[in-house]
């Protein structure tokens, strides 16, 4: 018996792959599978579990627009809550029978006789689509520093992805390395548990109010009960990104202002008396050039009286602790708060187009894509959440939404046929956006998550708004269509 075949693959079951399978099944497409190589879904949501862990953007606007939840128990919502919401989408759409477990892919092939996909997973079996969508998207390759004697360290070291939940940390006298997205959430709740914590600082960060809270009954009530308050509620929020945090990103001197304003006084009111301290942890480049983050509680946890911060390098790991500017501290414990690989783009699939093209030759000199879903070459391959869709001021949600309306726009034009986006065009519009990046804040900075060498790779170059009219009106002259029936 050969390879089983279906009209779409779908690789990942985070918000991206089960956003567009659930639109998929509303369009009458049922005819798809799910592959994920976990055991449970979720994505980054299932991997991220360390304490603290929580969304940085308000959870009215990170979940589906048409799949409100009215009840989150916070602003911004905690990762177990945010974990029940997808499960409990998945079930209400009715995808778990659509999804297959365990299902590592490798490989994918396309097979330009007879017009498919050939997917080859890591038990060796094979499967077939007409179409094939990545949903893996750009946060959960973990990534920790090669550190100099890392391997003679004699005691507990994780990267915050890949939490430790059966050490008790009370009384610890543990490390955290790094002081990023995931580190402002998890430091003020170690600082809590811990006997000391020792924090190897980085560059600092801008941070901001997130003035999280919260919601009371009444509000889930009527939230649940007065659906247009909750999409008004939506609205507001979506709003504050794009009319506050865009324009600084853009370099707006007032929104910059106003914002760099928040993260002095946050500094004043924490260190007081330390002129240094306020100094060394106030960024030299520009708000916006690397992600914003927002925290209440970061840095007054830096000015608790057992947290020390270490501005010194990284010199090297031995058997109890880490030495940094020639001082070896002991530690317990350490969390590598050092974020994630994002380049290059799909590394671990072997992806190979028409003409025997693999993808990984193609994004040589860094990854694009006509939209960020579609690259010329590699017909009938759809990338949710791909390169140039990230987005620093908004909700990743609410670009994906975009993409799923997009892809179901190519899938019906495609037909039982195939849809290719044309070279020039690609070639045209990525041209395009890497000369509006060098307008943001992003380009501000020599090294950066969203960027591979000089080239910046992860990001949206404007508004939502710009990124929602393109890809709900797209030129279908940019594609080509051959054997659509």
């Amino acid at each position: 018996m050969g390879p089983q075949r279906f009209e779409t693959i779908i690789v990942g079951t985070g918000f991206a792959g089960l956003g567009l399978a659930a639109k998929l099944r509303g369009a009458g497409r049922a005819d798809f599978v799910l592959l994920e190589k976990a055991e449970a879904i979720g994505g980054t949501w299932r991997d991220n579990s360390y304490p603290g862990a929580e969304c940085d953007v308000p959870s009215a606007l990170y979940s589906y627009s048409f799949a409100p939840n009215p009840t989150w128990d916070f602003k911004w919502a905690k990762q177990d809550q945010i974990l029940r919401y997808i499960d409990d989408f998945a079930d209400d759409f009715g995808l778990r029978p659509h999804i297959r477990h365990g299902a590592k892919v490798v490989r994918a092939e396309w097979l330009d006789a007879s017009g498919e996909w050939l997917v080859s997973l890591e038990s060796g079996e094979q499967m077939r689509a007409r179409f094939l969508v990545s949903a893996i998207g750009q946060l959960h390759h973990p990534k920790i520093p090669g550190f100099e004697g890392l391997d003679a360290f004699d005691a507990p070291a994780f990267h915050t992805a890949r939490w430790d939940h059966s050490l008790d940390l009370i009384g610890a006298d543990m490390a955290c390395i790094g002081n990023a997205a995931s580190a402002v959430q998890l430091i003020p709740e170690l600082a809590k548990t811990v006997r000391t914590l020792t924090v190897y600082h980085r560059s600092p960060n801008w941070i901001i109010d997130k003035s999280d809270r919260p919601y009371s009954a009444l509000e889930k009530r009527i939230g649940k009960a007065v659906p247009a308050f909750a999409k008004l509620y939506r609205a507001a929020i979506w709003a504050q990104g794009e009319y506050g945090l865009w324009p600084a990103i853009r370099g707006k001197p007032l929104q910059s202002r106003i914002l760099r304003k928040e993260h002095e006084t946050k500094l004043a009111d924490a260190f007081p008396d330390d002129p240094a301290m306020r100094e060394k942890l106030t960024p030299d480049y520009p708000i916006g050039a690397r992600r914003i983050l927002l925290s209440d509680t970061y840095i007054p946890a830096l000015a608790r009286d057992n947290v020390k911060v270490v501005f010194d390098p990284i010199e090297r790991f031995t058997q109890g602790g880490i030495v940094a500017g020639g001082v070896e501290r002991p530690h317990d414990v350490v969390a590598f708060a050092t974020g994630f690989v994002t380049n290059p783009f799909l590394m671990e699939i072997e992806v190979v187009g028409n003409g025997g093209l693999a993808l990984s030759e193609r994004w040589a000199d860094g990854a694009e894509a006509y939209l960020g879903t579609m690259t010329a070459g590699f017909p009938n391959l759809f990338i949710l959440y791909g390169p140039n869709t990230n987005t620093g001021h908004t909700s990743v949600i609410f670009k994906l939404e975009q993409q799923f309306s997009l892809v179901l726009k190519l899938i019906d034009r495609a037909g039982r046929g195939r849809v290719s986006v044309r070279a020039d065009a690609e070639a045209a519009y990525n041209a395009q956006v890497q000369r509006r990046l060098r307008d943001t804040a992003w380009d501000k900075v020599g090294a950066s998550w969203y960027k591979d060498g000089e080239k910046i790779t992860n990001n949206w170059p404007g508004s939502s708004r710009e990124f929602k009219r393109r890809l709900r009106r797209p030129v279908y002259d940019h594609f080509d269509f051959e054997g659509a029936a």
